[in-house]
């Protein structure tokens, strides 16, 4: 008899940390209308499907996403889309043909009891410890539901 139990619903949704670097380190995110249209492809509903986008901020060269996957994607299957559909805005924006996105990414679950509010503000605090500004105010490139 098969003891395995089924995931729950509560497991499926665990909120994860994803880092996505782009292809070779590549600052193709420092223009800022490459960095306008990639951040509106990643964020638009239709990339995140079911899942929630609780808190990003894109850097020049990489990408943070705090996502809560919904019940009907997984993780890989969610991240794959929003990474190809900012990776295709991009190039349709420079009239290029070419991999932005490195071919792995990173992610961490936020354990039980881990506030991912206090997340969120480590991930939009990115621009600030990078050096990229004073004030994060001054970066247009990030966005929490609780900032």
């Amino acid at each position: 008899m098969d003891m395995r139990v089924a995931p729950s619903n509560t497991a499926l949704r665990r909120i994860h940390h994803v880092v996505v670097a782009t292809r070779r380190g590549q600052r193709y995110f420092e223009p800022f209308a490459s960095a306008c249209v990639a951040a509106r492809a990643f964020t638009d509903p239709r990339a995140l499907g079911d899942a929630r986008l609780l808190a990003w901020v894109l850097m020049p060269d990489h990408a943070h996403w705090l996502l809560q996957p919904g019940e009907r994607e997984t993780l890989a299957q969610v991240v794959s889309r929003m990474r190809a559909r900012s990776g295709q805005a991009v190039n349709r924006l420079r009239g290029e043909k070419r991999p932005v996105w490195a071919s792995s990414w990173d992610d961490r679950v936020l354990h039980d009891g881990e506030d991912p509010r206090a997340m969120a503000r480590f991930i939009v605090a990115n621009p600030l410890r990078a050096g990229l500004v004073r004030a994060l105010a001054d970066y247009p490139f990030w966005d929490a539901e609780w900032l």
